[in-house]
């Protein structure tokens, strides 16, 4: 990474410090942000009847991503408001009251009373927060999506989409296989039912605190610092993005993030309860497994966010796709039959799932970038990051109850992954090629 300039009209340096912290900003505070949703990912067997108990596991665990879904449904508005904010004032505030809110939010969890002690208000609290969290949560993306990527030289956007999205998630998915792992060592067996869930909310405070410090380092976009200048910031960001003059390009936005978001949490982010429910993995083995699918997702997503600045943004993801289509289900159906024994082959299989899950939304990140100009980019890459994740993240909860039993769960892992990758090939296929086109 090198300094760069904003224009010809223009020359502002950009110092390689202001593009490293740039950069590193966007890619912690994505990844505070995902570790504070996988946490609920790595508990939701804990947590599923001591807020949600039904006579059938299945409908109990459904209904912990079913919370899941309620915190992605806010995340749009978090998109509009936060999203407005940094167009009209700024990447870095928005960004810094994003972070803090969502760490907040999720340490609160951790203090709530069950159902057993308070009865019907346990899971009322439970999907309240989560509201709050959501909101916070599609803050985030409307900041770091766009700072890093306005900050950095063109040729690295691909990559660094690829280390935001992806990256970031490793990262927040390893801080919390870190954590898992050590809860569930120090909780064993039935103590992590009383306290070791609790524990692992709490950690959220970690990035909360962690937030402040990172980000005082961190320059303001140096494109929304040229536009405010030229006082070119739209008086209405949200309202211009659902305007007819977009109509299209947020449509085929949706196609691809809504393809790529399912794909993403019906791998990484079901992979969790499948090693506990289906191969029935003890929780310090799976935390192991888990640990490793984070460095996965960190390689794979920065190498083919990178791949996109070579090979074009379209071309990578119809060939995510495909491969998708065809060797998910495979994956899914090889790993369905393993047990706690066959910890090697289920690694195995749990690489490629979550090699391909994360692939496909790794140059997401920039494509929505590059579909909207600066005036608009944080709401405009916001919202639709938001809504087509906030529809893929609900697909775990169809998964779980169109299963019927945890028999069942496999055969609608693949048929819902199936049709997730062939929506993604639909809208990659007639959407046009960004690669270089930031205004």
């Amino acid at each position: 990474m090198t300094a760069t300039s904003l224009s010809a009209s223009d020359a502002t340096p950009i110092s390689p410090g202001q593009i490293w912290a740039a950069s590193l900003a966007s890619i912690f505070a994505w990844s505070l942000d995902l570790f504070d949703l996988f946490i609920l990912l790595y508990i939701a067997p804990t947590i599923g009847p001591l807020f949600f108990p039904t006579s059938s596991p299945t409908l109990t665990l459904a209904a912990v991503y079913a919370s899941f879904a309620f915190t992605l449904l806010m995340r749009p508005v978090g998109s509009a408001v936060f999203g407005s904010y940094a167009d009209k004032h700024g990447r870095k505030r928005a960004m810094i009251v994003a972070v803090f809110g969502v760490g907040i939010a999720t340490a609160l969890l951790g203090a709530l009373p069950t159902m057993a002690v308070v009865g019907l208000a346990a899971p009322v609290l439970f999907l309240m927060l989560r509201l709050v969290q959501g909101v916070f949560v599609g803050g985030v993306v409307a900041s770091t999506h766009t700072i890093g990527t306005e900050t950095i030289a063109p040729k690295w956007r691909g990559m660094l989409s690829g280390l935001i999205g992806g990256g970031g998630a490793g990262v927040g998915g390893l801080f919390a296989s870190v954590v898992f792992l050590i809860v569930s060592l120090v909780f064993p067996g039935p103590a992590f039912a009383v306290w070791g869930w609790r524990f692992m909310f709490f950690s959220a405070l970690i990035s909360a605190v962690l937030s402040f410090f990172i980000f005082r380092a961190v320059e303001e976009s140096p494109l929304w610092a040229q536009q405010e200048r030229g006082k070119g910031t739209a008086k209405a960001p949200v309202r211009e993005v659902f305007s007819r003059k977009y109509a299209g390009i947020v449509t085929v936005n949706l196609l691809i993030t809504i393809g790529a978001g399912a794909m993403y949490y019906l791998t990484s982010g079901y992979l969790p309860a499948f090693l506990a429910k289906i191969n029935h993995l003890p929780k310090p083995v799976a935390g192991h497994i888990l640990i490793w699918l984070s460095l996965v997702v960190i390689i794979v997503s920065t190498l083919v966010g990178h791949l996109s600045e070579i090979f074009g943004r379209k071309a990578t993801l119809i060939t995510v796709a495909i491969i998708s289509l065809f060797v998910i289900p495979i994956a899914y159906h090889r790993l369905a039959v393993l047990g706690p024994s066959d910890t090697g082959a289920i690694t195995t299989y749990a690489v490629i799932l979550t090699a391909l899950g994360n692939a496909a939304y790794a140059p997401v990140l920039v494509f929505l970038n590059e579909r909207f100009p600066t005036a608009i980019r944080s709401s405009g890459t916001g919202l639709s990051w938001n809504i087509g994740f906030a529809i893929g993240g609900m697909m775990p909860t169809f998964v779980t109850v169109l299963a019927g039993s945890v028999a069942g769960i496999p055969l609608s892992l693949t048929i819902f992954l199936s049709a997730m990758a062939i929506l993604l090939l639909i809208g990659s296929s007639i959407a046009p090629e960004t690669r270089g086109q930031f205004s």
